[in-house]
């Protein structure tokens, strides 16, 4: 009994002074990861970095509501949707009275607008050549999105829905992304 008790407590203080030691040595002072000093080596070759452009989160909003009021001017109920350059959704806007299919439809025509920097009206008349572009998963061929470019890249993507037609979510697309150069 007296050889159990001195085995467990031995195995005891030796499980605490590995406890002690590791803690110990984490609450030292930490050193570089080298995944970090390899990062800071990289940034001194400009050649390795790359700067984006991005819409902040005022001019998604401004390019939405000024989408919905050309929406509004011709008594139509859409929802508007803007994106980012990696297709994540900025503003989304439900005009009143817009069908419950209008949010969804909007981001997806926003994500194929940006993704391909084209409207998706153009891109809808490229399904007669390849028609497997329609399961590319996110994305709807239809008209009613728009991109938004900066010097000739895209930056964002704004897509509308719910209008009786995809030439209609179109034009009120564009008048989001004419509100950006005002």
């Amino acid at each position: 009994m007296k050889k159990k008790i001195l085995l467990g407590t031995t195995a005891a203080v030796v499980l605490a002074a590995g406890t002690f030691g590791a803690v110990s040595a984490n609450a030292s002072a930490p050193q570089a990861a080298p995944a970090a000093v390899a990062a800071k080596k990289a940034g001194a070759d400009k050649d390795n970095l790359r700067q984006d452009t991005h819409l902040t989160i005022e001019a998604a909003t401004k390019a939405a509501q000024a989408t919905l009021k050309a929406a509004e001017k011709e008594n139509q109920r859409v929802s508007v949707a803007v994106v980012d350059r990696n297709g994540n959704t900025i503003v989304t806007l439900r005009g009143d009275g817009a069908g419950p299919q209008s949010y969804e439809s909007a981001e997806r025509k926003a994500f194929t607008a940006v993704s391909w920097n084209a409207p998706t009206s153009v891109l809808a008349g490229r399904l007669a050549q390849a028609p497997n572009l329609k399961d590319i998963p996110g994305t709807l061929f239809l008209a009613g999105g728009a991109p938004v470019t900066a010097n000739g890249a895209p930056i964002a993507g704004i897509g509308v829905a719910g209008a009786p037609s995809g030439d209609l979510d179109e034009k009120f697309a564009q008048a989001g992304v004419a509100s950006l150069d005002d």
